[in-house]
């Protein structure tokens, strides 16, 4: 007889005792055979990507409804017995009290963790001000704290990735977001040795979450060595399954070639792998 699985509460504990020392990897699965095989493989907690699952749904990263997003993770968080943090983008509205009620809503899909980021939806004007990015994130504190504040909050600066490079304005928003509440503290975009460094300084003792997204070289232990508590991968992983499909799709419409099937994984042993994952349910 399999286990008793792990309650909700019990993957918040281990999630939030994961960003309390050391380094781990946090994998971004973008369906629920991806979070399965992810989990199978050992790793300790997985987290959602806003563009794999768009993508995968033949939407762009951000064109998905809340209501889709919410759905999505309430999947993943029930098909899986590890922790499992949601990408919740902007939180799916401008002013704090929005953010709030959305926040709420997101605890109630069951996650272990959540994140907001500070950009908006509007190019012109791609993260909110100072202040009101400020409140948003007191906002998701406050919700968090009054539905039992056991959920590990992200808060996001995403100047990097947006046309914003600022390493001292992000620092800023880091530090402001710690002391506002965070527990873990996240720049996706920076690259480098001394942006990830002055980062972790910004923040510590609190945890710094960095995006390995791209070839920068960096392994686990040179990232753990650097302070970074929490790696993700965002969608890259995905997008490494579509690009492969694609590859495969124009070869055989433009060449009229299947060489892309050979040395790919069986259907054998998929099979055996989720007849044997689907046993500890």
């Amino acid at each position: 007889m399999p286990s008793a699985r792990p309650s909700t509460a019990d993957k918040r504990k281990t999630f939030r005792e994961l960003h309390k020392s050391g380094c781990f990897v946090i994998p971004n699965p973008w369906n629920v055979g991806s979070a399965r095989y992810l989990q199978g493989l050992g790793f300790k907690a997985l987290a959602t990507t806003s563009s794999g699952h768009a993508h995968s749904q033949g939407f762009a990263d951000g064109a998905q409804s809340m209501d889709d997003v919410l759905a999505h993770f309430k999947e993943l968080a029930t098909a899986t017995d590890i922790p499992l943090n949601a990408d919740f983008e902007n939180g799916f509205a401008d002013d704090p009290d929005g953010v709030a009620e959305n926040v709420t809503r997101c605890i109630a899909a069951g996650v272990a963790g959540l994140s907001i980021e500070d950009s908006t939806t509007d190019p012109n004007i791609p993260l909110y001000d100072f202040d009101l990015a400020l409140a948003r994130v007191k906002a998701a504190r406050a919700a968090i704290d009054k539905a039992g504040g056991d959920v590990v909050f992200t808060a996001r600066t995403e100047g990097f990735i947006r046309g914003r490079p600022d390493l001292e304005e992000t620092i800023r928003r880091l530090k402001a977001f710690a002391d506002a509440g965070a527990d873990c503290l996240y720049s996706p975009g920076i690259k480098t040795r001394e942006q990830i460094e002055a980062t972790v300084k910004a923040v510590a003792p609190k945890a710094i979450n960095f995006l390995n997204s791209g070839a920068f070289g960096f392994t686990v232990s040179d990232l753990a060595g650097m302070g970074v508590r929490r790696i993700s991968v965002g969608g890259t992983m995905a997008r490494v399954a579509m690009d492969a499909f694609i590859k495969s799709a124009r070869a055989i419409a433009g060449e009229g070639k299947f060489d892309s099937f050979g040395g790919v994984i069986t259907n054998a042993e998929l099979n055996k792998f989720f007849s044997d994952d689907r046993k500890s349910f």
